[in-house]
């Protein structure tokens, strides 16, 4: 084994000898030297390999030689920039600008050949290196890259935060506003676990910003008074000398504060029903936060949208929740647009198209947003290649195209759809989407060709990653034994997830049992139980998990209403609702984060 290392550096030495001999005599004159400066790349790597081959000082030679090999890497001739590093590392000079780039380079080659972990395994600067300022910059700004791509923002976060540090104050303002939008999807949680980071107080000032940003946004007061302190207490930081721009919006954002709020929901006639779990939510929030502090009035749409409206604006109502049937929010557009309604409001719907309207909220338990949330979960899951299986109907279509937007958003590629039919062409489509079909048709042919005695397993596909089910609650206990017993033996098992729509309303661990291994987003209230799960469950223990939503969904409405100006304007924002960590895009719609949970052991398993 001695031997063959010696062989091996010795052949690492050779290589680098006969390609510096070989530049040697291909050298021709020079009237200016060419400029050994690490900081810019202007040469062919044949060009330095004849500088380096000239040079009488060792630091000048390796100079050279990183050029050389930063040259390759340009030029996508990556396996000589291997080779030439490989061969340079054992005389490499210990000047720690040398070694620096040395590993900037070998780390851009891992990159390359082999993954973005290997890559950041290498590149480390000790602390005690004495470095010019575009090292410096070159070092963050590659590992904030990395570790964007692997997915690891709070690492990431800190790389930024160091790189503002060593540019002019122009360009640090551009990496300041990245800081800041890499701040705005974290957790409010999770930016208070990380927010004290004694060794880098950059990087600890934007944590403990963002925090009092989400934390306090809802109230103006609290917010300007805590932004004071911080200000006070990070005198030197980047975000005191200039905050971020919708931070400042949010700061003269003027919270809706109504003492009179209207509910309009279909109170009579055969909708009465789909309103009634909304109703009691509202109320159950009302009575836990509010009680006799506001006046809260409930109006019938069933007996006209507009009467209800108006009956609403005569009883005094400041703030309007609902309607909620597709047809009344239509219609309410319709008045508003005509400048008829003048008081804010927050619809229980959500139509496809409207016109955005600054005191107009939008929240719905739409199962488009649903699918859309499941993408961005897949896609920080580190899945690649997803595969869909989705029911052949109107609500499947519309899940399976927010879905491919959103991936196609996240990785400029196209999601892989397959529709379903019931019956027989369910275990059809599962098989032509695994690939099992073709696999057995080349066992077919070849028993032919050979005879019955052959002995062969079909096999499935190995490329796709995840399976992303869309299907109603009776499909998904069929679907997912067509997939169980459809994988090859050969195959690894790939991550299966699904939606809220295939949830089992039941206890039955029976059921349950068949679907172990599977992951599923809900709402975060129907993840595990407690004292206001058990209450709702004894109260009306009729009730279906869609009613149990509409519930949450009733609830989260009234707490949202105080919330809603300063959400619009601070896009960071989250409300961990029971609905989902809900937060309010540009157009006013509510978006929602869903929790995640797997089936383990015939039980649903919060992630």
């Amino acid at each position: 084994m001695l031997k063959r290392l010696i062989t091996t550096k010795f052949v690492f030495a050779a290589i680098l000898s006969s390609v510096l001999f070989g530049c040697a005599t291909q050298t021709t004159e020079n009237k200016q030297a060419i400029d050994s400066s690490l900081a810019t790349v202007t040469q062919t790597a044949n060009t330095y390999l004849s500088e380096a081959s000239n040079s009488q000082q060792p630091q000048e030679r390796d100079r050279y030689l990183l050029l050389a090999a930063h040259a390759y890497i340009n030029d996508s001739n990556v396996s000589a920039a291997d080779k030439l590093l490989t061969s340079m590392k054992p005389n490499l000079q210990p000047e720690p600008t040398l070694q620096a780039e040395w590993l900037y380079l070998s780390a851009r080659v891992a990159e390359l050949t082999r993954s973005d972990a290997d890559a950041l395994a290498i590149l480390n600067y000790p602390e005690q290196w004495q470095l010019p300022n575009w090292q410096r910059v070159t070092y963050h700004q590659y590992k904030a890259r990395l570790f964007n791509q692997t997915k690891q923002p709070i690492d990431e976060l800190r790389q930024l935060s160091s790189l503002s540090l060593y540019l002019p104050k122009e360009q640090a303002f551009e990496v300041n506003d990245t800081i800041w939008r890499t701040l705005q999807p974290l957790h409010e949680e999770t930016i208070k676990s990380f927010m004290r980071d004694g060794k880098n107080p950059t990087f600890s000032g934007w944590l403990q910003l963002a925090y009092i940003a989400k934390h306090y946004a809802v109230d103006p007061s609290q917010l300007v008074r805590y932004l004071g302190q911080w200000q006070q207490s990070n005198p030197n930081h980047p975000g005191a000398a200039k905050l971020p721009s919708d931070l400042e919006k949010a700061l003269n954002a003027q919270p809706y504060k109504p003492q009179n709020i209207a509910v309009l929901l279909p109170l009579t006639g055969r909708r009465a029903a789909v309103a009634e779990p909304i109703r009691q939510g509202i109320l159950a929030s009302y009575m836990a936060a509010y009680d006799d502090q506001i006046t809260l009035n409930f109006f019938d749409t069933n007996l006209g949208v507009e009467q209800a409206y108006q009956e609403a604006v005569a009883a005094g109502a400041e703030f309007v929740i609902g309607p909620l049937l597709p047809n009344a929010v239509e219609e309410m557009q319709a008045l508003n647009e005509q400048g008829l309604m003048t008081i804010p409001q927050l619809y229980l719907n959500q139509t496809e198209t409207f016109t955005p309207n600054n005191d107009q909220f939008y929240f719905a338990l739409s199962p488009a947003q649903e699918a859309s949330d499941a993408a961005q979960r897949l896609f920080d899951d580190g899945v690649s290649l997803p595969l869909l299986l989705v029911s052949n109907d109107s609500t499947g279509k519309r899940m399976a195209a927010s879905f491919n937007e959103k991936w196609l958003a996240l990785t400029e590629e196209n999601a892989e759809i397959h529709y379903y039919d019931g019956g027989d062409q369910m275990k059809v489509t599962v098989q032509e989407a695994l690939g099992v079909k073709d696999s057995q048709a080349r066992i077919a042919r070849m028993k032919e060709l050979i005879g019955n005695t052959l002995e062969a397993d079909f096999r499935s596909r190995r490329d796709i990653d995840a399976i992303y089910m869309i299907s109603a609650t009776k499909d998904l206990v069929l679907l997912k034994p067509f997939l169980d017993v459809n994988f090859s033996v050969f195959a690894d098992p790939v991550a299966l997830y699904t939606t809220s729509r295939s949830r089992l309303s039941g206890n039955s661990t029976q059921s349950a049992q068949e679907l172990n291994n599977l992951m599923i987003s809900d709402i975060p209230w129907l993840m595990s139980s407690n004292a206001e799960t058990t209450m709702v469950n004894t109260l009306w223990s009729q009730w279906n998990n869609g009613q149990k939503r509409l519930y949450i969904m009733g609830y989260d409405s009234l707490d949202l209403v105080n919330r809603l100006a300063q959400m619009r304007a601070f896009p960071g924002y989250q409300f961990n609702g029971r609905s989902g960590a809900l937060s309010v895009d540009k157009d006013g719609v509510i978006e929602r984060k869903l929790s995640w949970g797997k089936y383990q052991r015939g039980k649903l398993r919060p992630l």
